[in-house]
């Protein structure tokens, strides 16, 4: 059977691998619409007329490249399994750009539309940092062994992702639980539904049956989202131009959140080749900074990237469908004024069972597919991320309280737990977590110059502020660049670094 009959544009699973991929991207539009109309101010015609149909351009136009990918790679290896990479946009640079770029010019000007230009210069930024390391990623990825950028997607996934579902699963059981049973049924168990039913469509219906019967959603306020409003895209070059000043003013708060957004990237295109799926890196990379610069020339502030989750997709079935029909969904969703109405219809926790077994995924597969006795460096790894979440954890339960870390005072939260190492090990976490886990892995193979390389980059990245350097603010805790806050860590890391060199020749020489 030749290359061009193996592939198929929609599989069995692709209808599971959209509800995953889609109830993940409403969530991020649900956030945006929150926090642009609560937090900051803005006008209805700012996040329904420019920004959201700005998403939809950049999510269209990202998730149809990566479907004709997956079809070039299926046929490029004669496989009849491909799966496309997920996208969407990136959760951690909107809460930084909503926070650190946006809200900031609106408290210093009240005008939300310098705040919006703010935002897409920012979105541009990043787009243009994501473009030009996608030519350099290649070689990170060479020399970085797989543990270490699989370790850093596990904890992502089993924080950031899984235990925000896995909460609001068992927050409501009576909705949450069946739709997990579902899931588990299926693709843990392994025993497919009668009439070969979609788990992923059975699961949304049932927890949506389940809401609606148990009186926990408002007929009301879906009726009052239930109209179409047309909002087609629209370039905005020069409200874009008119904000290029704003840019250097931020780049403090552009630059890392460029650099995260482009490993993290390069961390999914590895758990996607070692799930079966080894996609080019430079095109594949280029393409999301592409998206980002598409978003903020028309309208959106907020970057996309590739997502987490590629494995789970490919576990369940998906190939490249999902993707298209995602983007479709989308699109039409955001241009039409129809965001709110969905989220009035379906809850979020009919759909949380689906994400949380995207998480159980790439956390089992950080450990399957490396060598066994990486499994310490790939646990290593997790423990940034872990600061990281419960770092964010802290942070909501003093904003819910009406306070925040600032506020409460850094000695003062030091005598309940230490939390200055937190928020250290928390900043550049990404950054952080792969290099310890490299590091660990070259001690691991006894290869100890290899891991006082890695040690000594520690250090340097130290330095910079990158990782572990931070300052407290009104809105929350930002990077602080430089070694004026971090030179312990850079002193820390250097003697590291002369310890292994120094032991491990010892130890050869006397082999």
């Amino acid at each position: 059977m030749g290359p061009e009959t193996t592939f198929r544009w929609w599989r069995a699973g692709d209808l599971d691998g959209f509800f995953g991929l889609f109830v993940d991207n409403l969530i991020q539009l649900l956030l945006i619409v929150a926090l642009c109309s609560g937090l900051l101010g803005l006008s209805s015609n700012l996040v329904y007329g420019r920004i959201l149909p700005g998403v939809a351009v950049s999510l269209l136009a990202g998730n149809l490249f990566y479907a004709l990918q997956a079809q070039a790679l299926a046929r490029r290896t004669h496989s009849r399994h491909v799966t496309a990479l997920p996208y969407g946009v990136n959760t951690v640079s909107l809460f930084a750009y909503v926070l650190f770029v946006m809200l900031p010019v609106v408290r210093a000007t009240n005008d939300p539309e310098q705040a919006w230009r703010a935002g897409l210069a920012a979105c541009l930024g990043s787009g243009l940092i994501e473009l030009a390391g996608a030519f350099v990623a290649a070689f990170v990825k060479r020399i970085t062994p797989r543990a270490a950028l699989l370790a850093t997607l596990a904890g992502i996934a089993l924080t950031f992702i899984s235990m925000d579902f896995c909460f609001r699963i068992f927050a409501d059981p009576l909705i949450g639980i069946a739709p997990l049973a579902i899931i588990l049924l299926q693709y843990v168990g392994r025993l497919r539904l009668p009439a070969n039913l979609p788990a992923g469509l059975v699961a949304i219906v049932v927890g949506t049956a389940l809401a609606w019967g148990l009186g926990r959603m408002d007929g009301a306020a879906l009726a009052t989202a239930l109209h179409i409003t047309v909002e087609p895209p629209r370039p905005y070059l020069r409200d874009l131009a008119a904000a290029g000043g704003s840019l250097f003013t931020f780049l403090p708060v552009v630059l890392p959140m460029g650099l995260f957004n482009l490993i993290g990237s390069l961390q999914n295109l590895e758990s996607a080749e070692a799930a079966g799926d080894a996609y080019p890196v430079a095109p594949s990379l280029a393409a999301n900074g592409f998206g980002s610069c598409l978003a903020a020339c028309f309208g959106s502030c907020f970057p996309t990237t590739i997502y987490i989750g590629h494995p789970g997709w490919k576990g369940m079935g998906a190939g490249a469908g999902y993707s298209v029909a995602n983007g479709v969904v989308v699109t039409l969703l955001c241009c039409l004024g129809l965001v709110g109405a969905v989220a009035a219809l379906i809850p979020i926790e009919a759909g949380a069972a689906i994400l949380l077994w995207i998480g159980i995924t790439i956390g089992a597969q950080a450990f399957q597919t490396v060598p066994r006795d990486h499994a310490p460096a790939v646990v290593v790894g997790f423990f940034p991320a872990l600061a990281a979440w419960g770092l964010l954890m802290l942070q909501s339960g003093l904003h819910g309280a009406g306070t925040t870390v600032a506020a409460v005072g850094l000695d003062t939260l030091a005598a309940q737990l230490p939390i200055r190492g937190m928020i250290a090990l928390s900043q550049g976490f990404i950054f952080t977590s792969m290099v310890l886990a490299a590091m660990a892995v070259g001690l691991v193979e006894r290869r100890y110059r290899v891991a006082a390389g890695w040690a000594v980059a520690a250090a340097l990245l130290s330095a910079t502020g990158l990782i572990h350097g931070f300052t407290l603010a009104a809105a929350g805790i930002t990077n602080a660049y430089g070694p004026a806050t971090t030179w312990p860590f850079v002193v820390g890391y250097g003697l590291a670094a002369a310890s292994f060199a120094f032991l491990g020749r010892r130890r050869r020489d006397q082999e």
